[in-house]
């Protein structure tokens, strides 16, 4: 477990580019929080770390937007519109379990009995004029990658 303190968005943003650079696939994030939090900034500054240059939309209403990235596929998903988990069958969750892919799952609770288990969850709360975010590794690829951050 790591707790850091991020003030601001661009904070958020280079902390996602620094996750960025450790990931490897296959591997699932989870990220938990209110609304506001900074949930979609942080997965918008993983991909700007991985390369993507485009728009990063927040999947709020499609639910999934895939990247085809120079060094990995990246699956962002929010589940915030999500009405019961078994829906993620139709998103064909288990082509996206490939082995070879990012997971990148907001809201997850909402996929709970359907989704697999993270390797790293971040919790992410309000602090002040910043963002406390709790990183709670559940598999030890989610704790090299932690450790890798210090």
């Amino acid at each position: 477990m790591r707790r850091l303190h991020l003030v601001g968005e661009e904070a958020q943003d280079a902390f996602g580019r620094r996750l960025a650079g450790l990931l490897v696939p296959p591997f699932i994030l989870y990220l938990r929080g209110d609304l506001g939090t900074g949930k979609t900034a942080l997965a918008r500054g993983v991909l700007r770390g991985l390369g993507h240059r485009g728009a990063v939309r927040s999947p709020t209403y499609t639910l999934l937007e895939p990247y085809e990235l120079e060094r990995l596929r990246l699956y962002h998903l929010d589940l915030y519109r999500l009405s019961d988990p078994e829906e993620l069958e139709y998103l064909g969750l288990r082509d996206l379990l490939d082995g070879q892919s990012v997971l990148l799952v907001e809201w997850p609770e909402r996929g709970t009995g359907v989704l697999p288990p993270p390797d790293l969850e971040i919790r992410l709360s309000y602090a002040g004029a910043g963002r406390d975010l709790l990183l709670l590794p559940q598999t030890p690829v989610g704790e090299r990658l932690v450790a890798g951050l210090a």
